[in-house]
């Protein structure tokens, strides 16, 4: 195979490339432009340190370029020389486009030494792009068989790790045979598979690699990454894929990124902070890159002028039905509709969370094999990014701008991506609850429906032990979590509910009778971490807020999302809200126990309708406990008469003897709307209202007629579910007190 020059890689010295330099080599340059040409004598130290380095690189290219047989390192000064430049460059700001071709070409030629050739291959560090050429010139050197097998093998670790800043990889997709030739090295295979699973697309998949592939998984066993390529065959192809294969693995490759990874961070994250033109490459993003590999590497044109030729040409043919449209020219939704049925997605899967089109296309097209590689990607990127595996201040911050970035994408699609859950299953046991917390906490909201003792062991144990230990912020955080976490539950409910296509809540254990456990274990998980936390921060308003807030989710299960479940709230979460100091709490409260009644009614009306057989009733006991719950709301706002007729077995309930010990005279009088801890502060500016004169505050005095306008006036107080209520449960009462005033 003869080597091939591209326009990106011509074959000239760096001095003559200079003039003809893109925004890209600009931002190499940490965004300084060339002077002009009268002002070139009055250069700054360092422009003319600059100009040093590239006159260093310049030499070093040309003489390794020119170098001939095996050159001792040892005893070569030079060499030795050149070398330490190359690497010192590229360890500081990467190397430039142009230098790639030289330098892959002398790696990989095996004239060197392999100790020179693997010092190469570990210094071909990008400042910005790779021009495809200089990849696809390399790789037509591996036809030679001058390099040895472990140059060969560091040169796949590499073109996986930079596959992303390939500038195009039309070139590249065309070698996907020859690549796939390299399947029978056995050292090779994993990371050719890995190579392949970047590259595949529909029309790769034939029968004979399918065949290929599975008498190597004969040979070889049921090896992760010749899974991971033949899943990936049996998304494109189901009907030629008739093996089963096993679920989703975690990891599929080895990681590969080597020494390379680590140095194209710092070099992103020095130019990211100096450059103006680093901020103007992205296109449909305000935000700037960072260092991320993969997650925000957006998707750009490229600015040299063969790359803005072939976006002419392939705009000319813009709507052929047989050609695939280029991600990177979509722009705008009109153009999503257009070309949805020939849209080819990127190899770099990551930008797909930051590109509101494409998510668009992932929300009406379900693609497996899109969410597949999301899936292996993310998984990868989570693990190996995790912010409490690190001790570097500027990845916790880049960590956490990725997670806010998933937790978007989430909410986006409305659905939680699966390699996020098996992270957070993975990670929350070794969490210490303070790192990332606001971004952990959301994205535990958009875990999927799954069984009980996965969600125990995973999730419920692993955060009840923090729950208890952190402070009274931290336990609301994760209450409004949950409540959120029931919310994406129930919604996914009602949007599925009328589905006709039952494969994917089969697949998720999701029928409907799972769904009402799977609700109602997290309905009573939280209910006894609340009951505990309560004891724990003294009945604080602010946790009972964030209790109630859940339970008002709760409260409607019925009637707003069709789910045959109604779960009260445990006695040790009621009573305390019942005798709260805090009207908010107790107005919330009087407003979930309307809508309890509420949905309860309409239950017990479907249940009685003949027109229609119900899969699901509520037992007896949960209309027993409403009704116990009830006898002592009315009994402690309206009757006085808690102490006497509450029935709960953890109610309030006292013996005559007790109370009068309590020296409270009339007590059985003496506890209502009026004297409750929570609404005294409301009787005595209602009675300053009404008695401006005087000054004993005598509550006895809010009775017949003046009753009633005390409840108007708590009503213009804005205690809407005080009202509702009292006029749906306490109407008769309400009716009978009036007329015998």
């Amino acid at each position: 195979m003869q080597r091939r020059h591209t326009s990106e890689t011509p074959k000239q010295p760096l001095r003559a490339l200079k003039k003809n330099q893109t925004d890209l080599s600009a931002w190499r340059k940490e965004g300084r432009a060339d002077p002009p040409k009268s002002k070139q004598n009055d250069q700054s130290p360092q422009n003319q340190e600059n100009d040093s380095k590239e006159d260093c690189l310049e030499h070093a290219l040309s003489y390794l370029e020119k170098a001939q047989g095996k050159i001792s390192l040892k005893k070569s000064s030079t060499l030795q020389k050149h070398l330490s430049t190359v690497e010192s460059i590229a360890l500081e700001r990467g190397l430039p486009p142009e230098a790639f071709d030289v330098l892959l070409k002398v790696a990989l030629s095996g004239k060197l030494a392999d100790a020179v050739n693997t010092r190469l291959l570990k210094s071909l560090i990008p400042a910005s792009v790779i021009p495809e050429g200089s990849v696809v010139s390399a790789v037509s050197w591996l036809c030679v068989g001058k390099c040895s097998d472990n140059i060969q093998l560091l040169f796949l670790r590499w073109l996986i790790t930079v596959f992303d800043f390939i500038d195009h990889k039309e070139q590249i997709h065309a070698l996907y045979g020859f690549f796939f030739s390299f399947l029978q090295d056995e050292k090779m295979c994993p990371f050719v598979c890995h190579l392949l699973y970047l590259l595949t697309r529909k029309e790769n998949v034939k029968p004979f690699r399918i065949r290929r592939l599975l008498d190597l998984q004969s040979k070889m066993g049921m090896q992760s990454h010749l899974q991971a390529l033949l899943s990936l065959y049996k998304l494109f192809c189901p009907e030629l894929v008739t093996i089963t294969l096993p679920g989703k693995t975690k990891t599929y490759f080895k990681n590969s990124e080597g020494p390379w990874k680590a140095a194209i961070n710092i070099i992103r994250r020095r130019n990211q902070k100096n450059s103006p033109v680093y901020l103007l490459l992205p296109l449909g993003t305000a935000q700037p890159p960072s260092r991320k590999r993969k997650w925000n590497n957006q998707l750009t044109l490229p600015a040299s002028s063969t790359n803005q030729y072939y976006f002419k040409e392939e705009k000319c043919d813009l709507y052929s039905t047989n050609e695939t449209f280029p991600v990177e020219q979509l722009q705008t939704f009109a153009q999503l509709l257009e070309n949805i049925h020939r849209l080819e997605f990127p190899s770099q899967m990551g930008s797909i969370l930051t590109n509101p089109l494409l998510l668009h296309y992932m929300n009406c097209v379900k693609d497996e094999s899109i969410y597949l590689r999301l899936y292996y990607w993310m998984g990868q990127a989570l693990q190996e990014e995790c912010a409490w595996y690190v001790t570097d201040k500027e990845q916790h911050e880049e960590f956490k701008a990725f997670l806010e970035t998933v937790y978007k994408s989430e909410c986006f699609l409305q659905e939680g991506f699966a390699s996020c859950e098996e992270f957070l299953y993975k990670n929350l046991p070794l969490w210490d609850g303070f790192c990332c917390r606001s971004q952990i906490l959301r994205l535990l909201s958009w875990i999927p429906l799954s069984s009980f003792s996965e969600m125990k062991s995973h999730l419920y144990d692993p955060l009840a032990q923090l729950f208890f230990t952190s402070s009274l912020y931290f336990k609301c955080s994760v209450l409004e979590s949950l409540r959120e976490l029931l919310q994406n539950w129930l919604n996914w409910h009602v949007v599925h509910l009328d589905s006709e296509d039952d494969s994917e809540a089969h697949s998720l254990n999701t029928t409907l009778s799972g769904q009402v456990n799977m609700v109602a274990e997290l309905v009573h998980f939280v209910g006894w971490m609340s009951t505990a936390a309560l004891h724990l921060e003294n009945n604080s308003s602010l946790l009972m807020y964030f209790i109630l807030d859940f339970y008002e989710t709760v409260c409607d299960m019925y009637l707003k999302y069709d789910l045959p479940l109604l779960i009260l709230p445990p006695a040790g979460v009621f009573y305390p809200a019942l005798l709260s100091m805090d009207s908010v709490n107790l107005n919330q409260l009087c407003y979930i126990m309307y809508r309890y009644r509420t949905n309860l009614v309409a239950a017990k009306e479907n249940e009685q309708s003949k027109k229609k057989i119900l899969q699901f009733k509520f037992s007896s006991q949960t209309y027993q406990e409403y009704n116990q719950y009830l006898t002592a709301m009315v009994g402690c706002l309206w009757t006085s008469s808690v102490f006497q007729k509450d029935t709960h077995p953890q109610g309030l309930c006292m013996d005559d003897e007790l109370l009068r010990k309590t020296t409270v005279q009339e007590f059985k009088n003496s506890f209502n709307i009026v004297y409750h801890p929570a609404m005294m502060g409301y009787a005595v500016f209602f009675m300053k209202q009404a008695w401006p004169d005087d000054t004993t505050f005598n509550f006895s005095l809010i009775k017949g007629k003046r009753w009633n306008w005390y409840l108007e006036y708590l009503y213009a107080q804005g205690l809407s579910g005080l009202k509702l209520f009292i006029e749906s449960s306490i109407n008769r009462i309400s009716q009978a007190s009036h007329s015998k005033a």
